[in-house]
């Protein structure tokens, strides 16, 4: 198939486009210009032709909505022809992330390889841990070939060293064959230093706000209506032409906009006439700081007078913060309001630990309570992930400091409780391999910049005193820093590394099979607390069930004799050797660890 390819350059007076080639030199070749800013070829070009443009006879830059840059994200761009790719998941008929147990990989540290061809050669590792949608970490065009993705100026492409677009159709397609539903890591809240051109192109960005990665993209100035369809024909493109199943949002409360509308909304109700048209669930799953449940309100409703922005899900960091700190005892930087039972006990029944009241790290009142009604499923819960892994000085994992019990007690909660549960790579055998912060900047000034400013943030966060030693934060451009951050898979194949991921695959189909663990009813969720210990009930979630799951969790090093409520308690799962007095009524563990028991 061949197209006219089309830019918006709304400031420009006149647009070459620079190729295909003749010989040794490209052809320049004038646009047409349209109504609204846009130009067109004249000419439709085929699949695999390169091409750029020249703004006022300005040197060629990339397409803003390039589909591939195979010479980096300084080079031409490349047309694609999505409808190449012969589609094998006819049957596939879609997965909602509303509850699904999610699993979070980052292409290039996944495999030795490091591309989404050879993540598909252990997807079947995934259907065996009962995974029900993978979550890909960015793949947009970044500069270089290593690095977390955030830093992307190509956010219509795909990565060249993951493969490029058509290695993402194929990873989604042996995806869903296999079951398993495919997000997407997206960011539209900035684009990376090196490559970005869009201002040369229009005012995709404005001084009117700031974003901790300076200006804010316009999405309320003039010109905005360009920008915003930017954002959503991006999002929805992913879900229909890749066959994507979810995006999940960076930093959405850097998407600074003060219109009537937000664009979060405007993305949803888009996202919904998509998904009414393909007739299979499409997600959106937003990253917020704000602790504010308008973000999973429909857009059709209303939260104390304001509409809501329609997100289907939004990760939930402080059910993180506060298992993290009650099972490692950490309490510096962001986790000086965690540590304590009754803390992550408020967690894991109201979401938000800063719901409204203070937050010492951020010096001011925080947050709103998310009304009991609110399905506790629109909550993505997890242990672990790429930001509260990667963003240690050291990159390590709670599998540094904690016994395989505790592990396996954390994966217990976060799995069995009312979230959407997801799980970081390699957790599931306790992956030792750390996940550390790195770039791959070709720019030396810039590289210098990254090494001094990641050295300066950890600086001041006591560091040290929590390892015990002088910390030597890992060079982000090194390329060691990139090869230590690989899942080493034979870790998998170890005792403990067996044993963990049986019982994480254990906990996922108990996820799967229980109905009161299924539910998202947070009003069907209680949680006791003792010094080292917690214990969550999954209550009935309709009026004919009568069961009832207790889920038992011991972070002591010598175990815990643990009190329970009611009776004709049977224990279903547990790390150790449980002993269960159900006349008493109470359990014991020897050791950290876990059980899950049911009744009635």
């Amino acid at each position: 198939m061949t197209e006219h390819v089309r830019v918006w350059a709304p400031n420009a007076s006149r647009v070459t486009l620079v190729g295909p080639r003749l010989g040794a030199a490209p052809v320049e070749t004038p646009m047409e210009q349209e109504d609204g800013g846009w130009w067109r070829s004249p000419e439709p070009l085929a699949h695999g032709t390169d091409y750029a443009f020249s703004l006022d006879g300005g040197p060629p830059r990339p397409d803003p909505r390039s589909p591939w840059q195979p010479n980096g994200v300084h080079g031409p761009s490349r047309t694609f022809d999505t409808d190449l790719h012969a589609w094998g998941d006819h049957a596939w008929q879609g997965r909602s992330v509303l509850g699904s147990v999610v699993y979070e990989l980052h292409v290039g540290t996944f495999t030795r390889a490091g591309t989404l061809d050879s993540a598909v050669g252990r997807l079947d590792h995934l259907v065996d841990l009962g995974v029900d949608m993978v979550e890909l970490m960015p793949v947009a065009a970044f500069p270089g070939t290593r690095g977390w993705g955030y830093d992307g100026v190509a956010p219509w492409a795909v990565h060249e060293a993951y493969g490029g677009p058509a290695a993402l159709q194929r990873f989604v397609d042996a995806a869903h064959v296999r079951g398993i539903a495919v997000c997407l890591d997206v960011v539209d809240n900035h684009l990376g230093p090196s490559g970005n051109y869009l201002n040369e192109f229009g005012p995709y960005f404005t001084d009117r706000h700031h974003t901790p990665w300076g200006q804010a993209v316009n999405l309320d100035g003039p010109d905005a209506a360009e920008v915003r369809a930017y954002v959503v024909q991006k999002a929805l493109r992913w879900f229909r032409d890749f066959h994507l199943d979810a995006l999940r949002l960076d930093a959405v409360h850097a998407l600074v906009d003060d219109s009537e509308r937000h664009v979060l909304a405007e993305l949803a109700d888009a996202t919904a006439d998509l998904e009414r048209e393909l007739g299979r669930p499409l997600s959106l799953v937003a990253e917020s700081d704000l602790n504010d449940a308008r973000m999973v309100t429909p857009t059709s409703q209303d939260l104390e007078g304001r509409g809501g922005y329609g997100m289907t899900a939004q990760w939930a960091d402080d059910v993180h913060h506060a298992l993290h700190a009650w099972l490692t005892g950490e309490s510096h930087g962001y986790y000086v309001d965690f540590g304590s039972g009754e803390v992550l006990a408020k967690a894991l029944t109201d979401v938000f630990v800063h719901d409204g009241g203070y937050s010492t790290f951020r010096g001011r009142e925080w947050g709103a309570p998310v009304p009991p009604e609110v399905d506790g499923r629109r909550f993505v819960v997890f242990g672990q992930n790429h930001d509260q892994v990667g963003n240690r000085a050291l990159g390590d994992r709670p599998s540094r400091v904690l016994p395989t019990g505790t592990l396996a007690a954390g994966a217990a909660v976060v799995l069995l409780g009312p979230g959407t549960p997801m799980l970081f790579m390699g957790e599931e055998w306790g992956a030792r391999t750390p996940f550390q912060y790195f770039t791959d900047h070709a720019e030396p000034e810039l590289g210098a910049a990254v090494r001094d400013g990641r050295t300066a943030e950890f600086g001041t966060h006591g560091w040290s005193e929590l390892y015990g030693h002088d910390v030597d934060v890992p060079d982000p451009q090194a390329p060691s820093t990139f090869a230590a951050s690989r899942l080493d898979w034979s870790e998998r194949e170890t005792d403990d590394g067996i044993r963990l991921f049986d019982v994480y695959a254990a906990l996922v189909h108990l996820r799967h099979t229980l109905p009161a663990v299924a539910s998202g009813d947070r009003r069907a969720t209680s949680v006791r607390t003792g010094d080292d210990w917690v214990v969550m009930t999954r209550g009935a979630p309709s009026a004919g069930e009568g069961q009832t799951v207790d889920v038992v969790a011991v972070r002591a090093a010598d175990g815990a004799t643990v009190p329970l409520e009611g009776s004709g308690h049977r224990v279903l799962l547990s790390w150790g050797a449980v002993s269960l007095d159900d006349a008493a009524p109470h359990l014991h563990l020897p050791g950290p660890g876990f059980a899950v028991l049911v009744r009635g």
